[in-house]
């Protein structure tokens, strides 16, 4: 700043010193008047402890920290620069530096050298080494990694019994609790953060298992796989991801939750991967809109929409339908598509299960017995579609052609959004050229003809039409509300 810029900006600070001492002058004066007033003398105010101080964590950090591990891996030649992983609305992975050399953290679970970090600080590795608090550098093998929940279980060989932490019950973390995050920030090894518990039960969009611990404590590339404390020393998440638009700690951090973590780890250290319960259905939310369209209690929206039944699946051979909403898996209420997820990939492959679902308006009970999940496939639901009375779609039949063009299967009937009208109830849905009506509410659709006719047969009844449409693959349903067409709009 030049000396020009700086003379106002002096005389401006003189002016305001002057004034808060002026004030201070003010305030003493009336102060001495007014006890000089007084009949009799005034006492010290006496200093009172408070009824409760902040948390000390230093005996906290003292008993864990020889627990907490830094983790190096010797990666593949890959392309990118760090290990940050970008995930949607400017998330990231914490914790690798660079292409060559990566870094991240874990804890110890049991005096044997069992270490339980991310998968994505070990994914890709030639190598991987632990540090132990005390410098001891080890060679580590990888028991197992799961993608989907973003685990690994290491294990090494100290030669002696290491100490160890033990995982909590993270049901019981409650929003506001203070808790401590410890690990290898930037390759600063032996970092402690502090801060509360924001939220729980968070989906980042992560994967279908997303049901992470929301903290303001700071974690920062190099975090990842860092235990989570409560202040009796349980841990209750391992750090793996944070909301960032610079990269760095902007008080938004997420915990993969103890409970999920320990049925993880059991099952990598028994058999290296996780075998998880397979249903066979694609789900969506339960919109107002679709309420309607489905003939659902309006003011009830839970449960997981069957979007897509796969063919040959647990839920293809017990009956489900698309339209179907699965509102309890035994006995336990689903209150959206997450919550199913969840819930089926605990189950054990093999065994039986009753969903209560939702079909045409009327309660009924389905047996499943649950298969394996087959591969790392993660199914997406987009919006789509619509037809043609009035909703502003032109249709077209499915063509060997354009069977090519949208890479569609040979078993796949229906009929071809050709164009969409501006303004549209099915431009307003989301609705685009080249989608593909399968079906209409929970029946299915085998030509244009086919689907003029049921969305008719729709929108006169109620005025509501859920289209079950085909895009990139993936199936899902679309409410188009009538109600939002434009006043100049035809119903013809």
């Amino acid at each position: 700043m030049s000396q020009l810029d700086t003379r106002p900006v002096r005389r401006r600070f003189r002016t305001g010193l002057a004034a808060v001492l002026l004030a201070g002058t003010a305030l003493g004066g009336f102060a001495a008047g007014h006890y000089a007033l007084a009949a009799d003398p005034v006492a010290a105010i006496a200093p009172v402890a408070p009824a409760s101080t902040l948390p000390d964590f230093v005996d906290l950090v003292a008993r864990v920290k020889p627990a907490v591990v830094s983790i190096t891996t010797k990666l593949r030649s890959q392309p990118a620069s760090d290990e940050e992983t970008p995930t949607p609305f400017g998330m990231q992975r914490p914790g690798r530096q660079h292409a060559v050399e990566a870094r991240g953290s874990g804890f110890i679970i049991d005096a044997d050298g069992t270490v339980v970090t991310n998968n994505h600080v070990v994914n890709n590795a030639d190598s991987v080494s632990v540090t132990l608090a005390d410098g001891t550098e080890l060679t580590a093998k990888v028991i197992g990694h799961d993608a989907r929940t973003d685990l690994a279980v290491l294990k090494i060989d100290a030669g002696h019994p290491l100490p160890f932490v033990n995982l909590g019950d993270s049901a019981k973390v409650r929003p506001g609790e203070w808790v401590v995050a410890m690990g290898n920030p930037f390759g600063l090894g032996g970092t402690v953060t502090a801060g509360i518990v924001s939220a729980s039960g968070r989906d980042i969009g992560s994967g279908p298992y997303d049901n992470f611990i929301q903290i303001d404590a700071p974690i920062n590339q190099g975090n990842s796989g860092g235990p989570l404390f409560t202040q009796d020393g349980h841990v209750v998440g391992v750090n793996s991801a944070i909301i960032s638009p610079s990269g760095g700690s902007v008080g938004i951090g997420f915990a993969i939750p103890s409970d999920m973590v320990r049925t993880v780890v059991a099952e990598l250290q028994a058999h290296g991967h996780v075998t998880r319960g397979y249903l066979g259905v694609e789900t969506q939310p339960v919109s107002a809109a679709m309420a309607t369209a489905l003939h659902l209690p309006a003011a009830d929206k839970s449960g997981a929409l069957v979007a897509q039944v796969e063919s040959d699946s647990p839920a293809a051979k017990a009956g489900l339908q698309p339209g179907d909403v699965i509102r309890a898996l035994d006995g336990k209420s689903v209150t959206d598509p997450r919550d199913l997820a969840l819930d089926v990939a605990g189950l054990h492959p093999g065994s039986a299960t009753k969903l209560d679902l939702l079909r045409g308006g009327k309660t009924q009970t389905v047996s499943v017995t649950v298969a394996s999940m087959k591969d790392e496939a993660v199914a997406a639901n987009e919006g789509a579609g619509n037809d043609q009375p009035g909703v502003g779609v032109a249709l077209a039949p499915i063509t060997a052609e354009m069977r090519g063009e949208l890479n569609l299967s040979a078993h796949t009937h229906g009929a071809i959004v050709a164009d969409v009208k501006a303004d549209s109830p099915a431009a307003q849905a989301g609705i685009r050229q080249g989608d593909v009506i399968v079906g209409v509410g929970s029946e299915t659709v085998a030509s244009p003809a086919d689907a003029a006719t049921a969305i008719r047969s729709a929108v006169h009844k109620d005025h509501v039409v859920a289209l079950r449409i085909m895009r990139d693959g993936q199936t899902a349903f679309v409410a188009i509300d009538m109600s939002k067409a434009p006043a100049s709009s035809d119903q013809g």
